[in-house]
């Protein structure tokens, strides 16, 4: 079954008709679209049957394999956007970085950078380094039909963190120690790791992409003069560096109520919002101008059906007056997730707000 032939409110002719894109470009919506973050993964049983012993980094280099991880939520859930199987570190392994994702720990690197000479490690990525990208984005962008693909890559500062502390960190004080004491070593980190995720990001573009998120996973862990400071320049790069393609720029973060003026400000055309922040109160924060997406609880899920329906009308209804808004999770989907309830929910949502 290809993606569309998947259940879903309107069967868009074209990704430029789409209600996502529609929604992105705050433009009227036949119903409020939806997408999840992880919604390809281990809430699936059809994932983890195709990834078994194949590992992660693995997996997103081989494009038939991509492809049908990046269709399954869209079959089953009948969501309103694809979002491209990859992950954050997938650019740094391509240009030689040498790091792996463990199971149950994440992106570990073997030599975290701490020195300018360090910064050897970070050339610059060529379409050719990620050929696989291209291949599997053609193959998806044949299956998907009018359902618009999402491209996909971590922000500058999420990266420099792994890269930095050379793994996952509750602290980041590897990644802070350099930003305040060696701000122009941080400085050109953080420009060095834009190009090489505006350059990921032009080839999924190139490739068919209709929309892309820049993940700013840990950017929550900053106040916001510093944010500004040692962060708002490097996202802005990424940002303006795909904006001659025309297609809506995302940008997300955990944790990032306190900056979201300043993610917004770095170039998106929609904000991510998570859960902490009502869509209303986010979209006085943001200003005017952009389209909002978010922002439900993940941990709702676990709930009862009546439970889940009720904090789903409580983030519509806050959305009500928004210019625009893609209705998401506040982060993304756990792996403990029950299948149906995200299709429950993607069914409740369509036919909730049918205009």
């Amino acid at each position: 079954m290809s993606a569309n032939d998947a259940p879903r409110a309107q069967q868009p002719s074209a990704p430029h008709d789409s209600a996502f894109l529609k929604a992105c470009r705050r433009e009227p919506v036949p119903h409020t679209p939806v997408w999840f973050m992880r919604q390809a993964g281990r809430s699936l049983p059809e994932y983890r049957k195709v990834r078994e012993g194949i590992g992660m980094l693995d997996s997103c280099m081989r494009p038939e394999l991509v492809t049908e991880i990046t269709l399954q939520p869209v079959r089953r859930h009948g969501v309103d956007a694809a979002i491209y199987f990859s992950d954050i570190v997938v650019p740094l392994k391509a240009i030689g970085v040498d790091l792996d994702i463990k199971p149950g720990v994440g992106p570990v690197v073997e030599r975290p950078i701490r020195t300018r000479a360090d910064l050897a490690q970070l050339r610059d990525l060529t379409p050719e380094d990620v050929s696989y990208v291209t291949e599997a984005i053609g193959l998806l962008t044949r299956e998907l039909g009018g359902t618009p693909l999402i491209g996909f890559a971590g922000a500058p500062f999420t990266l420099a963190s792994y890269l930095v502390e050379g793994g996952p960190s509750r602290t980041y004080e590897n990644a802070k120690a350099m930003m305040y004491g060696d701000p122009e070593l941080w400085a050109d980190l953080l420009d060095r790791l834009a190009e090489i995720t505006a350059a990921f990001l032009k080839v999924q573009i190139e490739a068919g992409a209709s929309a892309v998120q820049l993940f700013d996973s840990w950017a929550g862990a900053l106040a916001p003069v510093d944010y500004r400071r040692s962060v708002l320049p490097a996202s802005t790069k990424v940002f303006e560096a795909v904006a001659g393609y025309g297609v809506p720029r995302i940008h997300f973060g955990v944790g990032t109520g306190e900056l979201l003026r300043l993610m917004g400000e770095a170039g998106a055309d929609v904000v991510g919002v998570d859960w902490r922040v009502p869509l209303d109160e986010a979209a006085r924060r943001v200003g005017p101008g952009k389209a909002l997406q978010g922002n439900l609880d993940p941990t709702v899920l676990f709930a009862t059906t009546e439970a889940v329906e009720a904090k789903t009308r409580e983030v519509l209804d806050s959305a009500a007056g928004l210019e625009g808004h893609v209705f998401n999770l506040g982060h993304g989907v756990m792996p403990s997730t029950d299948p149906d309830a995200l299709t429950r929910l993607v069914e409740y949502v369509h036919t909730h707000t049918a205009r």
